[in-house]
C-alpha cells in the first residue's frame, strides 16, 4: 500500500478516534467544505472565499433554522456598537456549533468575534480552532485557508504579548501545513528554536511531529511522538500518530502494538470498534 493511503486510512481513523473520545461536536470535516472545496480544483493556488462556504452551509440546514439565521445575520448589519455585533458573532458562532454542526462558520464567527473584542486569550482560542482542523485537512484550498484565518488571528496576538510561545508555535504551524509560505522552513525554525530552549514544550514537539509525519521523515516523527508520550502517557493523539507512522513505516508489530494501546485508552465504543477492525487488517 502507498504512503499516502496509508495516510489517509490512518488519518481518518485518527480523527474520528479523537474527536469521539474528545466529545467534540462540531465535525472539522462538513459539507458544506467539501462543498465549497469541490467548487475548486484542489491546487495550491486555489482560493477559498468564506461567503462560498457560507452558502453551502446554509444549503444544509433546516428551514427553521435558515429563520433563525437569518435574523442573527440582521442584527449584524443592523448592529453600529462593537459590544453588539461581538454578541452577535458569538451567537452566530453558537448557532453553527450547536444547531448546524458546521465547523466553519462557526470558527469564522468566533475568529470575528475575536478581533473585535482583540483581547489574546480570545484571539488564541479562535486561532486554536483552525490549527487543529488545518493538521488533519487533506485538501489543499482548505489548508491554505485555515492558516489564513489562523495566520491572521495570531499575528494579532502576538502584537498583544510577542513572548507566547504557544501562540508563536502556532503561526509556525501555519506555515508547515497550510501552504501559506513556497518555504515552511519558516514555520519549522521558530519551532526548533522553542525546542531547543524547553525541550518539554509538548505542543512544539507536537507540531514537529505532525510536520516530519507530513513529509515523510518518520523516524523524526516518531522520536518526537515516543517523547510526548513518555512524558505525558495519557496523550491520545501521540498514541495515534505513532501507530499511524508505524503503520506508513511498514512495521506492523509497532503499529499494532500502539493502536492496542489506543484502544484500551478510548472511551467511546464506535472508536474503540474501527481501532479492532484497523488491528484485524494489519493482523492479516
Amino acid at each position: 500500500m502507498k504512503k499516502q493511503q496509508l495516510l489517509l486510512i490512518g488519518g481518518a481513523i485518527l480523527l474520528f478516534a479523537i474527536l469521539l473520545y474528545m466529545g467534540s461536536t462540531v465535525a472539522p470535516k462538513n459539507p458544506a467544505a467539501a462543498a465549497a472545496a469541490d467548487t475548486h480544483n484542489s491546487t495550491d493556488n486555489q482560493h477559498i472565499e468564506f461567503k462560498d462556504l457560507l452558502v453551502k452551509a446554509k444549503e444544509k440546514i433546516s428551514h427553521d433554522q435558515v429563520l433563525r439565521l437569518n435574523m442573527l445575520e440582521n442584527s449584524v448589519v443592523r448592529g453600529d456598537v462593537k459590544d453588539q455585533k461581538i454578541h452577535v458573532y458569538h451567537q452566530l458562532a453558537r448557532f453553527w456549533s450547536d444547531s448546524a454542526k458546521l465547523f466553519e462558520p462557526y470558527a469564522w464567527y468566533t475568529g470575528e468575534a475575536a478581533k473585535l473584542e482583540n483581547l489574546e486569550k480570545s484571539l488564541t482560542f479562535a486561532a486554536q480552532l483552525y490549527i487543529d482542523n488545518l493538521v488533519t485537512e487533506g485538501d489543499p484550498a482548505m489548508q491554505h485557508w485555515l492558516a489564513e484565518q489562523a495566520k491572521d488571528l495570531l499575528d494579532k496576538a502576538l502584537v498583544i504579548n510577542p513572548n507566547n510561545d504557544s501562540s508563536k508555535i502556532g503561526l509556525g504551524a501555519c506555515y508547515i501545513f497550510g501552504n501559506i509560505s513556497n518555504n515552511p522552513m519558516e514555520g519549522i525554525l521558530p519551532i526548533r528554536n522553542i525546542v531547543q530552549k524547553n525541550p518539554n514544550n509538548l505542543y512544539a514537539q507536537m507540531i514537529l511531529g505532525l510536520g516530519g509525519k507530513k513529509s515523510g521523515q518518520l523516524d523524526k516523527a516518531i522520536e518526537r511522538f515516543l517523547l510526548i508520550v513518555n512524558k505525558d502517557p495519557e496523550n491520545l493523539e501521540a498514541i495515534f500518530h505513532l501507530a499511524e507512522c508505524y503503520e506508513m513505516h511498514n512495521d506492523k508489530p509497532n503499529a499494532v502494538k500502539w493502536y492496542t494501546l489506543a484502544g484500551k485508552k478510548v472511551k467511546v465504543p464506535e472508536a474503540k470498534e474501527a481501532i479492532a477492525k484497523r488491528i484485524a487488517e494489519l493482523n492479516k
